[in-house]
């Protein structure tokens, strides 16, 4: 089979014939149609994780994927060949298997079926940026009404949680460029604040002067890159990066907390079911054939992307 993988450590990614892998119990082999990139793509393949989880070369890339169930390991009677599913590759040890490929092994307890009126390239791009944006929405846990700020909204996870926060009837204000604002409104956002105008909190605290309810921060790995002064005094923080650090939640007089997204089926599936009903739009602004999935994790690197970036496998 093709697959976009690591040889061994420190070497760049290639796009080469593997095996096609065995299927351990527990576990179900997917031929891939879809697969969604994300920016943990870019740290696995750069060795950034290897200090977090052991890696075992040849590496697949790729975490989210959509497809059709080919076969199922012992103990998995929940799924069957010929289900078409969405599921996620877990961040534990050792790390080698991926879904930039065209046949790829998943856990079952992350795989669920895929709705019928959903299609394959927007399945692929719900698990783990639905998952994330979902936690950090519980995390914040807003109230009707409550004003959350989403620092860092224009990327696939942002997306994602302007439309559950708006859902659970809170006014939320999106951080993105001008080029941003239309899409980051229709998705709910009540307004977009350009980072690259000055800074975020003081353009906040000029419409806001008390500060918002509650932030969800989704860029930004130094505690100066996160605008927690826009948060007044009390407020909640939820964040998918290393800052805000306690230590600067303390002296601000904020609680939160960091927040790791799990996509296992239970999660996921939910989401999935939105998608389809229309309620949740999966907003995919790249679709790649798998001889340019690099290209697209280029982008996810460069921080120009928009949405999600989603890698067609089956060349349908």
């Amino acid at each position: 089979m093709r697959a976009l993988h690591v040889p061994a450590a420190g070497e760049q990614p290639v796009l080469a014939e593997l095996p096609t892998p065995e299927v351990p119990d527990g576990h179900v082999l997917i031929k891939i149609k879809a697969a969604g990139l994300n920016a943990i793509d870019n740290m696995i393949a750069a060795g950034m994780t290897a200090g977090m989880a052991q890696h075992e070369y040849p590496l697949v890339l790729g975490r989210d994927a959509s497809g059709v169930v080919e076969r199922v390991g012992a103990g998995v009677d929940r799924l069957a060949p010929g289900d078409e599913v969405l599921g996620h590759v877990p961040f534990v040890a050792p790390i080698q298997a991926g879904v930039l490929a065209e046949y790829a092994v998943l856990p079952a307890a992350n795989v669920c079926v895929k709705p019928a009126n959903l299609d394959f390239v927007a399945a692929a791009a719900i698990p783990l940026a639905g998952a994330a944006a979902a936690a950090v929405v519980d995390a914040v846990a807003p109230e009707p009404g409550q004003m959350v700020l989403v620092n860092g909204a224009s990327g696939g996870v942002g997306s994602y949680a302007v439309q559950l926060l708006a859902a659970r009837g809170a006014a939320v204000v999106a951080t993105g460029t001008p080029a941003d604002t239309d899409r980051l409104i229709k998705l709910g956002a009540r307004a977009v604040v350009d980072f690259t105008a000055g800074s975020v909190v003081d353009q906040i605290r000029a419409v806001h002067p008390e500060g918002v309810d509650a932030l969800v921060n989704l860029t930004g790995f130094a505690n100066g890159d996160v605008p927690l002064a826009a948060v007044r005094k009390g407020g909640r923080v939820a964040t998918t990066t290393t800052a805000p650090d306690a230590e600067a939640l303390a002296a601000a007089g904020l609680t939160g907390t960091g927040v790791f997204a799990a996509p296992g089926a239970e999660t996921i599936a939910p989401l999935a079911e939105q998608a389809a009903a229309g309620t949740l739009t999966v907003e995919v602004t790249t679709v790649l054939p798998l001889d340019q999935a690099a290209d697209g994790l280029a982008t996810i690197a460069a921080g120009k992307a928009s949405g999600k970036i989603v890698v067609r496998v089956d060349g349908q």
